[in-house]
């Protein structure tokens, strides 16, 4: 519903497991995440095809059907490291197999898009290879380089008083656990079950899915209205979202799927600058060698 509300293109709606990817219109650039899983390299090809399968291998079965020039993935930062690095050389070894480069990358939201929110996502760039295996694409990509941090919290948060339902009250659980311990405006805590975490580095953690629920990893912060969660608003506003101008919400969606939609999105200036990149290399037709690299003109 939130996607409708903001986009008008042909969408294609359903299990990605039902979806047929033969029948649907191509694409230059096939993006997407996925669960990190247990991988079996035995069971690579095999047994994945049904809904207790592995979701990457069925994206790989997408890009065979659609042959896009540019492979987007996104996931969590400890994908490099499961199953001690397993699973991370199947995703790589079954990439390049299907004749794609392969570019990989750990950006953290507040170094490589500018908003104060602590956040360390991999992303993997795949280009396709010509015929003879040569890729004059991959050899010109680079990952954007980091940046200053010059967005502050303070500039998220909202100033006047938000909806009473954010505020935590006298009576009102944990809030004989939180006052006191909530003191500083312009930073943003945690209610970790049985105690209080104070972010000192004066970012937003890792927004998360289960915000909305209640109980562990709800950021809150002190305003001199009272201590409130974060709003749905200031919490799309740390992911990069333009709220209140060209992103709106529908107000047929509830709070709680609005917390899980942020917690579960990517930070949209770091993708911003990633898209930039792609497009660049895919647009630049003319190429010359200087000092032996690739370059473009």
């Amino acid at each position: 519903k939130t996607y409708r509300h903001n986009f008008s293109h042909k969408l294609y709606e359903g299990d990605i497991w039902k979806l047929d990817p033969d029948t649907l219109e191509k694409v230059d650039v096939l993006a997407g995440g996925f669960p990190c899983q247990p991988f079996s390299i035995a069971g690579y090809r095999k047994g994945f095809i049904d809904e207790r399968g592995n979701h990457f291998f069925r994206i790989i079965e997408y890009i065979e059907s659609l042959n896009p020039k540019v492979i987007f993935l996104e996931n969590v930062k400890n994908l490099t490291t499961h199953d001690k690095g397993k699973t991370f050389k199947i995703i790589k070894d079954a990439i390049e197999a299907n004749g794609y480069s392969f570019h990989a990358k750990v950006l953290n939201t507040m170094h490589y898009g500018n908003i104060p929110h602590n956040r360390e996502r991999i992303f993997i760039i795949g280009f396709k290879n010509n015929d003879d295996g040569s890729n004059i694409y991959s050899d010109l990509f680079d990952f954007p380089s980091e940046e200053k941090l010059t967005n502050s919290v303070e500039k998220i948060i909202e100033k006047k008083k938000v909806d009473e339902k954010f505020y935590y009250r006298e009576g009102m659980y944990p809030y004989d656990r939180i006052v006191g311990e909530i003191n500083k405006e312009n930073t943003i805590y945690q209610w970790r079950r049985v105690y209080v975490r104070e972010n000192k580095s004066g970012v937003s953690p890792t927004l998360t899915a289960n915000m909305g629920t209640g109980g562990h990893n709800v950021p809150l912060i002190y305003t001199k209205h009272g201590i409130r969660k974060l709003t749905p608003t200031e919490c799309f506003k740390l992911q990069g979202f333009d709220m209140g101008g060209s992103y709106i919400f529908p107000e047929e969606v509830s709070n709680t799927q609005l917390y899980k939609q942020s917690g579960n999105s990517v930070s949209v200036p770091v993708i911003e600058r990633l898209s930039k990149n792609i497009k660049t290399v895919l647009n630049n037709k003319k190429v010359e060698i200087k000092s032996g690299q690739l370059k473009l003109v």
